[in-house]
């Protein structure tokens, strides 16, 4: 049998590891029951205030329901997940029942779902030890179904596995204790004391601060009182539960806009003003299905100036917002000067490849080295974007002026040669309303090709660019140039060209469509950047290190490579100086990745 104290089996409900409490003996602070409450019986009703009431009273405990038990030498095992089906259960309504059927209320109790990895769910009451100054009764049973009478009183205890009522015997001497103590009170004194116990019973006007989530109530109370100098008035409804935050909304001052107070384990309290929760919710509205804070995540305290990190305060003109815990990782939500707020994802990189980066690399005869930048544009409502012959006409114009015909026009002049990419044609690869792909060639006098550019987009649920510079025979590209200048790349040229890809794809190639600036993102936008030595498919690859200088690296590991990439997850739109920078610390993190673990961007 496991073994197993109370706030080890909270711990385990709270991490969503119901079957953890599988094969403990019901006790003291712990009680299972195989089917929910059947709370349209006033018994029932009854039954639950008991149970939660004699758990208060016993120094707290957990009732588990959806769990059945087994009797095993005259005790109660918990044997199984019997399950709770959601859609029969009302939490809300079990803490409201809780609230009015038990008085003093429980302090800081909380009802809750967990689930196990196989989809079993139970839910669970979880009541803390409470104040041992108080003692919490409910009204005494009349055995007539819904007779409940407000002048009766009766105490539920739990005694070892059981839960029974407090003997009368026993509230006499308590009673009698009382009178004892502070004397027989008066007639006007009982009616006072009567008064007073009907006012504090009745619930305060309007919805309270953390109702709804009695585990957070006080965090969310202590929250308020560190941020209602922002202008927080009174809560305009209960809080609620999304992921990992609790949330709960809150009117504004005279006039002003209201608030959101959001809190994140672990993390100080966040205040946002109502207009800009409007924007994080909106910002995440259209992915599949998933509640948007799920996807874009939930504000971050910001740090001040001494580091110290505190509650904080997005108020209405706030120009960005750090996000962070949704599936489309860290972010910030940002204001642009005309007011539109759009999500932008924080610089990460990674080594996950989109199932695009194979596409358009099975030209015959291969390439001997490929420089690729892929970038794809996960934006909402592409369903009716199109090439239109006037923008690829635009497009056709602008090619040979690009970063890409430019970079690769200079990598022949650093070697002495005039080889510019001025032409560009159509090809090798379909050209539709929907896709483009234009190469430029440069070709040597005996007709093999030498060193190419190419430029293709996609435009599917996702768009996709691309820009390639390929040096397709070394040896035809050194027959062009002068005297015995070699071919080997250095590493500034790998990053100018790069560079010069990634400009291309993010910048010339989006516009054959659409603005970026205007679309809003499904997704977290990535840029793929990719070195790889190719040749014939028959044929060994000859790896990078014949073809590119690798030693400015450092050391790295023994062994032929023939590819290095990494991902780069930011937005792909930059001013140049910057994209420079990042390309530099990606390029780095790539490097150190595939064993070059001296590299360092001063290198570069």
């Amino acid at each position: 049998m496991p073994e197993m104290d109370l706030a080890a089996a909270r711990a385990a409900l709270r991490a969503q590891n119901p079957t953890a409490l599988l094969e403990l003996h019901e006790g003291q602070w712990l009680d299972a029951k195989g089917a929910p409450y059947e709370l349209r019986n006033p018994r029932a009703v009854e039954e639950l205030a008991k149970d939660v009431a004699a758990f208060a009273n016993g120094g707290g405990g957990i009732i588990v329901v959806g769990i059945a038990t087994r009797l095993e030498q005259g005790r109660e095992i918990l044997d199984k997940l019997s399950s709770v089906d959601r859609s029969t259960v009302d939490l809300d309504q079990w803490r409201k029942l809780i609230r009015e059927h038990i008085t003093p209320a429980p302090r800081r109790m909380s009802v809750e779902w967990s689930d196990d990895q196989q989809g079993g769910c139970v839910v669970y009451i979880d009541v803390p030890a409470q104040d041992p100054g108080c003692l919490f009764v409910v009204a005494a049973p009349t055995g007539k179904e819904g007779a409940r009478r407000a002048d009766t009183v009766s105490v539920p205890v739990r005694e070892a596995d059981g839960t029974h009522w407090l003997p009368r015997t026993e509230l006499q001497r308590l009673l009698s204790r009382g009178v004892a103590a502070s004397g027989m009170p008066t007639a006007q004194a009982l009616a006072e004391l009567l008064r007073d116990a009907v006012v504090q019973g009745q619930p305060e006007a309007g919805p309270q601060i953390g109702q709804g989530l009695p585990s957070w109530q006080q965090e969310m109370r202590e929250a308020y009182e560190q941020l209602r100098t922002a202008g927080l008035s009174r809560p305009v409804g209960e809080a609620y539960a999304r992921g990992p935050a609790a949330i709960q909304e809150f009117a504004g001052e005279a006039g002003q806009p209201g608030w959101v107070l959001c809190l994140v384990g672990g993390r100080a309290p966040v205040a946002v003003a109502q207009p800009v929760w409007q924007a994080i919710r909106a910002t995440g509205q259209d992915g599949a299905g998933s509640h948007p804070l799920s996807l874009v995540g939930y504000p971050v305290p910001g740090t001040d100036r001494t580091g110290h990190h505190g509650p904080w305060v997005v108020p209405p003109d706030a120009r960005r917002v750090d996000l962070e815990g949704g599936s489309w990782g860290a972010g910030q939500l940002v204001r642009s000067e005309r007011g539109a707020w759009r999500w932008e994802p924080a610089e990460q990189f990674g080594f996950l490849m989109s199932r695009y980066s194979r596409n358009w690399t099975a030209q015959q005869p291969a390439p001997q080295l490929r420089l690729r930048a892929l970038v794809t544009w996960p934006w909402t409502d592409t369903a009716d974007l199109q090439i239109t012959p006037g923008r690829r006409q635009d497009l056709e114009r602008a090619l040979p002026y690009s970063a890409l015909a430019g970079a690769v026009t200079i990598l022949s002049r650093r070697r002495g040669a005039d080889l510019p990419a001025a032409r560009w044609d159509r090809g090798p690869w379909r050209n539709t309303p929907t896709a483009v792909t234009y190469t430029s060639t440069i070709t040597a006098p005996d007709g093999r090709r030498a060193v190419s550019a190419a430029a293709m987009m996609l435009v599917e649920e996702t768009v996709v660019t691309c820009a390639d510079v390929l040096i397709e025979d070394a040896s035809a590209w050194a027959a062009m140039l002068p005297g015995n200048t070699g071919t080997q790349l250095g590493l500034d040229d790998v990053q100018a060209l790069l560079l010069a890809a990634w400009e291309s794809a993010a910048e010339t190639l989006p516009d054959a469509i659409v603005d970026p600036a205007r679309m809003q993102w499904s997704g977290p936008p990535t840029t793929e950047v990719r070195l790889s030595a190719e040749g014939p498919h028959d044929q060994p690859s000859p790896g990078l290190g014949t073809l590119i200088d690798l030693e400015a690296l450092g050391p790295g590991e023994d062994g032929v490579r023939s590819e290095m990439a990494v991902t780069i997850t930011r937005s792909p739109t930059m001013p140049r100086q910057e994209r420079q920078a990042v390309l530099r610390r990606a390029l780095v993190h790539m490097a150190q990745h595939f064993g070059y673990v001296w590299a360092e961007e001063e290198l570069l």
